[in-house]
């Protein structure tokens, strides 16, 4: 009898402000899914990280004719002595898990496979021994990069060094500009919506003030009044929750999908990962709204 009554006062209170109640869940679903949207590029982010942490190569240039680096110039192409100089050098570093030799020919045929796909009018234009020959390096960590770059910087016949990770390192920058961003705009939203659920509780206590005060009387406790109350909460945390749910997958099948799509590599979100994000975003609308409507009864009404 308790339970049912308890119910029938929550539909009563959302069906009375129906107007508030549907403010109240577009509010939260709509900060969710920007919370949700915001986790989800935060995983994608350091799936991306760790699939070219393990990739990132850091390429060691060697002097040719038509290098612009005053070394070379003054000292000219690198001679096979140097080459085996720099081999030695990699050998002995134990930050290096190993490298690969590109003669000027297969550094051409590299670019050439790399480029031409994308950019045609760049592979015309480079001709062969534009690029010189050049050691490919893989690290046993990324963060050893400077230390790599510093010991053979003006080695014999090094013309320049350079990394993939400098290039990565700007998209990353941007995709967390945009995961902060989503993330502020979020918690802005919920605190409107916090505000939303406290005028809605308040006005549905005011209009019920009458039932309330009989219960006070007849000497129910203070929580099985204000459950009705807290109960309405939870239920509108619970529907913005799903409603944002759907955009969330959304999110992960148009967005970053075309993430995927432009660098053409499968590190996609597993399903695990995305029904993660998803009970995360139900649990903080529900206990949002439900803690939200604990305090403004404790606060604002005398019952």
């Amino acid at each position: 009898m308790r339970a049912q009554f308890v119910l029938s006062e929550t539909w009563i209170g959302l069906r009375r402000n129906l107007t508030m109640t549907i403010a109240v869940i577009t509010t939260v679903a709509i900060s969710l899914a920007l919370f949700g949207g915001g986790l989800l590029v935060n995983q994608q982010v350091s799936e991306m990280r760790s699939y070219w942490d393990q990739r990132i190569t850091l390429t060691i240039y060697m002097c040719n004719e038509i290098s612009p680096a005053q070394t070379c110039q003054d000292n000219g192409p690198a001679t096979d002595a140097d080459r085996e100089a720099l081999r030695a050098d990699l050998d002995d570093m134990p930050q290096v898990e190993g490298y690969t030799y590109l003669t000027a020919a297969e550094a051409w045929q590299d670019f050439q496979e790399r480029i031409g796909s994308s950019n045609e009018a760049l592979a015309e234009a480079a001709q062969e021994g534009d690029i010189p020959d050049n050691f490919r390096v893989q690290l046993t960590d990324p963060s050893h990069y400077d230390t790599v770059r510093n010991a053979v910087t003006g080695s014999p016949g090094v013309d320049s060094v350079s990394s993939d990770q400098s290039v990565l390192d700007k998209f990353y920058d941007l995709l967390d500009g945009l995961k902060w961003a989503a993330l502020v705009v979020a918690l802005v939203q919920l605190a409107a919506a916090a505000l939303l659920i406290g005028n809605t509780i308040r006005l549905s206590a005011y209009s019920r003030r009458r039932e309330t005060g009989i219960m006070r009387l007849v000497g129910a406790s203070n929580f099985y009044i204000q459950l009705p109350f807290l109960l309405e909460g939870a239920v509108s945390g619970l529907i913005g929750g799903l409603i944002a749910s759907g955009f969330i997958v959304a999110t992960r099948y148009t967005l970053l999908t075309q993430i995927e799509a432009w660098f053409q590599f499968d590190v996609g979100l597993g399903t695990g990962s995305l029904l993660y994000v998803i009970g995360v975003s139900i649990i903080l609308g529900v206990l949002l709204c439900t803690v939200t409507s604990f305090l403004t009864l404790r606060r604002y009404l005398k019952i």
